[in-house]
């Protein structure tokens, strides 16, 4: 009797391992936070933009996004492209010389109605410098980089 609970007990640990829904569920490889946690929406709608909270979430393309208010968050799912970041939220300025930086969310500009972050506020001043030709440089490197990992820079 013994034997059998043996084996059926290493049956349900073999498929509890390799079975991805049973043993990856919810894992840290999921938990991708969008922006920082700030609000996508508030960039466009106030002078600074605020933080998101776990009250008012969504997800788009496997990124989870938090919001301020529950309205911002119908405003996002309405149209997210409108609030999404350039270059997948990372650094203009990196784009424009082929890499993927981190962003600061606090380091932004609004240009034609898109929404560019910037590393610091040192490569925030060197993209001002230029703003027109970095959104350039960074359009056509972006199509080169934008599925390779910041490591393969």
């Amino acid at each position: 009797m013994r034997s059998i609970w043996k084996h059926v007990f290493g049956f349900l640990f073999s498929v509890a391992l390799l079975s991805p829904g049973l043993s990856m569920a919810g894992g840290p490889r999921d938990n991708v936070i969008g922006a920082s946690g700030y609000d996508l929406t508030t960039y466009f709608s106030q002078e600074k933009p605020q933080r998101g909270n776990g009250n008012h979430v969504a997800e788009h393309d496997g990124v989870t996004y938090v919001f301020a208010t529950d309205e911002n968050k119908k405003t996002f799912l309405a149209n997210p492209g409108k609030f999404l970041p350039q270059y997948g939220g990372y650094c203009a300025y990196g784009a424009s010389v082929s890499k993927k930086f981190v962003s600061d969310p606090e380091q932004f500009d609004i240009v034609d109605g898109k929404l560019y972050l910037n590393l610091d506020s040192k490569v925030r001043a060197i993209w001002l410098k230029d703003v027109p030709g970095r959104i350039k440089h960074g359009d056509d490197n972006w199509k080169k980089i934008v599925n390779l990992s910041p490591s393969e820079l």
